[in-house]
């Protein structure tokens, strides 16, 4: 079980009126884009729940597309979103929805980017902290508050004691793992959250194992992409 931070207590320094709405929505946004591996240029927004009736008034539309500019929660160009996006060269599309068992404030971002293409569902839960739920199908939960490696993969035996005994060499310490597949021998998604920061080289090792499709390093605190 992880502890709390001084983040999780105080919320962060932010730009707007709701750590939820707001501050939240923006690590919602900077999480998809690192998962992306860079600024997107046609992005689909999907509100539900409470989201979806407020996200006008409480700024979250403004705050999800500066988090896919990779704006940090207390950047002023927040409020000049839009504009932003369209000076960079992002087309958005914004729209609401229902959909029965998803947190009140769920948002889903459909991205693309040349021929990439990854759909990212996460949710605000209270002082500017979210938790990813879903990526491209795949069920997995993860805050982006710690350094975080999304591995994509195929299923096959041996492969995950392959990664534990990189970060093993590496000397880094695993504070959480889950995996979630599509079939078993098919497609699978593991995410790892570390105590330490990670250097390129474990990073490359891992994405040379054999089977390993991509690796998605994540880290909201290190302005940039990673992927």
């Amino acid at each position: 079980m992880r502890f709390k931070d001084v983040f999780s207590i105080i919320g962060p320094s932010m730009v707007g009126p709701s750590s939820s709405h707001t501050a939240g929505a923006v690590r919602l946004g900077r999480t998809a884009r690192h998962v992306l591996g860079g600024q997107p240029e046609r992005a689909e927004i999907i509100f539900y729940g409470s989201f979806a009736t407020t996200y006008r008034g409480h700024g979250t539309d403004l705050a999800i597309i500066a988090g896919l500019l990779d704006y940090d929660t207390d950047d002023l160009r927040i409020r000049e979103a839009f504009e932003q996006a369209e000076e960079a060269g992002m087309k958005v599309q914004i729209r609401s929805a229902q959909k029965a068992g998803v947190h009140p404030n769920t948002a889903m971002m459909i991205l693309e980017r040349g021929d990439q293409r990854i759909v990212v569902t996460g949710s605000s839960i209270g002082g500017g902290n979210i938790e990813i739920v879903s990526i491209d199908d795949f069920d997995v939960k993860f805050t982006a508050i710690y350094p975080t490696l999304l591995i994509f993969h195929a299923d096959r035996r041996g492969i995950l004691a392959e990664m534990t005994d990189i970060f093993k060499h590496a000397d880094a310490n695993i504070g959480y793992m889950e995996v979630d597949r599509k079939s078993r021998s098919g497609d699978a998604l593991t995410v790892i959250e570390s105590d330490e920061m990670l250097d390129s080289e474990c990073m490359d090792r891992i994405a040379e194992l054999p089977d390993v499709h991509r690796v998605c390093f994540i880290h909201l605190t290190a302005k940039g992409d990673r992927a």
